[in-house]
């Protein structure tokens, strides 16, 4: 799935790609309704595993993830910086400042628990594991989870080829339609290994949680439009895509099963704040 920046100008790394992180709430509604939720398993162990209530979500979007935290007993605040985003969050009963993880000034407030739901790759890596340990109680845990979005191949290779047809110099156009889930765990690893770096955390583990969920043809076709590389493309080159992806999930018969995979990498804060 594309997550990538849009352009080929643009920085190699996400979290420089200040334009396509923030891209996403071109369409906060939509993102919301069609982005799935997290396993609650993973929600109850993170929640289990922390000393306390109190959980910062870190580039939490319109609050999907917090929604569940709080369904959990938790007291969430939210940092976006993208006021579309934030703004439905707040609507829906979560405080929200708008600022990157980064910028933002936590003001002497610490924390039971650091999540980032899908957000951690437009965090800069080595400035967010140190300020999560700066924020975090001792014994507090940080979080970083999101899911393996990788379709069918009889979905996958008929996005791919619209793609590379209307954006042949987005970066994604050089990636293979389906990426083994070994890639996103090496990704998750490289997390793990710049929280050991900071000194300030326990060993962190690796957890992955295997689901799926059924997708209608319009059900796929409105989460795709939600996510990194095609939030900033021109209507007639989603259209083609989506038009694509269409008649390839008609081929189906008008749905098919999405093997989620879920991975996290967390690690509990030791010492002081």
């Amino acid at each position: 799935m594309p997550t990538l920046p849009g352009k080929q100008s643009e920085p190699a790394q996400p979290h420089q790609a200040r334009q396509t992180a923030e891209s996403f709430g071109t369409d906060a509604h939509r993102y919301d309704q069609a982005r799935p939720g997290y396993p609650d398993g993973l929600v109850a162990r993170i929640v289990a595993g922390s000393p306390g209530p109190d959980v910062l979500d870190v580039g939490c979007g319109t609050g999907i993830a917090a929604r569940q935290f709080q369904a959990a007993g938790c007291a969430v605040l939210g940092i976006e910086p993208d006021a579309r985003m934030a703004d439905l969050a707040h609507t829906r009963g979560l405080p929200v400042e708008v600022a990157t993880f980064e910028a933002w000034e936590p003001a002497g407030r610490t924390f039971d628990a650091v999540i980032a739901a899908q957000s951690w790759h437009w965090v800069d890596p080595v400035v967010g594991a140190v300020k999560a340990a700066q924020v975090l109680r001792p014994n507090g845990r940080l979080a970083i989870f999101g899911h393996v979005f990788e379709p069918p191949v009889e979905v996958a290779e008929p996005f791919a080829a619209a793609y590379r047809r209307v954006a042949p110099d987005s970066p994604f156009t050089r990636q293979p339609a389906r990426r083994p889930l070994e890639i996103y765990q090496a990704g998750y690893a490289q997390i793990a290994d710049q929280i050991r770096e900071t000194g300030r955390f326990e060993d962190p583990e690796q957890w992955q949680v295997d689901w799926e969920r059924s997708y209608t043809r319009d059900q796929w076709l409105e989460l795709l439009p939600t996510t990194g590389g095609l939030t900033r493309l021109r209507s007639d080159q989603l259209s083609e895509i989506l038009g694509a992806v269409g008649d390839a999930v008609d081929a189906l018969g008008g749905r098919f099963t999405m093997h989620y995979t879920t991975l996290a990498t967390t690690a509990v804060r030791v010492g002081a704040p």
